[in-house]
């Protein structure tokens, strides 16, 4: 039985990797105690007995453990930003092309970001088949549940006596920043990064992320770009619809509590909308994280996700 571990289960990622993995049967999950957690030593040795090992911490705490592992047959799947553009990892994202076998025989697989895999679904197939220059100036909004921005923050939006502020949309990363755009520019093998606004609102868990074009931003007409997609993602974790969503409106909630993600087109000809709807919890974090963990273990890659 192949051995897990997660190194910094106490944060939102980490919860919700022990949660779903502790009534797994297929797996061993090494756990330490409260008082040995952040012991250095006790860590390396649970790195080191993993055959797998979850780091669900912030980058610099990621880079230590990392260097505390000796096991070269030891798996690690990193949730932070600290090696998402390293050369010697492999991006965690197996509906990219190419990118499922690369991670079925890596050691280092860096998960991906919340906002980063929103946009690249979108983004890198179009660039891929030749349909979006690599060169192109997007733009893209990106709406997300508070959850997303770790226990601290969930902390402000659920306190009784919170700040008025909170009750509407607030948007982010305004100095054009954001932790993700390296990623995002990178694995859509585009020149310039997004301008990227992240809006954070008053409910849970949920993304929307939505780039925006114009008829004349890209080689095809709103139709192929149906069909493409629908080609691309024709089966499994993501998958194409071609609705008009809730009468008209779409929810960013709409996949709250899942770990699926869905893309669509919207817009017309002239002005053309790409949406991907998913948890930022699911898909977004853990849920990712898992459909990596069972790539590496050569299981079917939906075990124990949420549809």
């Amino acid at each position: 039985m192949k051995k897990i571990f997660i190194d910094g289960y106490a944060g939102t990622t980490g919860l919700k990797i022990y949660e779903r993995l502790s009534s797994r049967r297929d797996i061993e999950l090494l756990t330490l105690t409260e008082e040995t957690r952040k012991d250095i030593n006790a860590r390396r040795d649970a790195l080191n007995s993993s055959d797998i090992a979850f780091l669900c911490l912030p980058d610099d705490a990621a880079k230590e453990s990392v260097s505390l592992i000796t096991n070269p047959d030891t798996a690690i799947i990193d949730t932070s930003t600290a090696h998402r553009v390293a050369p010697e990892w492999v991006y965690g994202l197996p509906e990219l092309k190419g990118q499922r076998g690369k991670i079925r025989t890596a050691k280092r697989v860096a998960n991906p970001g919340c906002h980063a895999t929103g946009f690249i679904v979108l983004a890198a197939p179009l660039v891929q088949a030749g349909l979006l220059p690599n060169d192109a100036k997007l733009s893209c909004f990106s709406l997300t549940g508070y959850s997303g921005g770790g226990k601290k923050m969930i902390a402000e939006y659920e306190s009784s006596g919170r700040d008025t502020l909170l009750d509407a949309p607030r948007q982010y990363g305004i100095t054009q920043k954001h932790k993700h755009l390296p990623e995002m520019a990178e694995l859509c093998g585009l020149k310039y990064a997004p301008v990227f606004c992240p809006i954070v609102a008053p409910y849970y868990a949920g993304m929307e992320v939505t780039v925006t074009l114009h008829g004349s931003d890209i080689n095809a007409g709103i139709k192929t770009l149906k069909e493409l997609y629908a080609e691309y993602y024709h089966d499994g974790v993501i998958h194409f619809t071609d609705t008009s969503a809730e009468g008209g409106f779409m929810s960013a909630g709409a996949f709250a509590g899942r770990d699926d993600l869905e893309v669509s087109v919207q817009g017309n000809d002239e002005r053309i909308l790409l949406v991907s709807r998913f948890d930022n919890l699911g898909k977004g974090a853990s849920g990712a994280a898992i459909q990596n963990m069972n790539i590496l273990l050569g299981l079917d890659e939906t075990a124990g996700l949420i549809f």
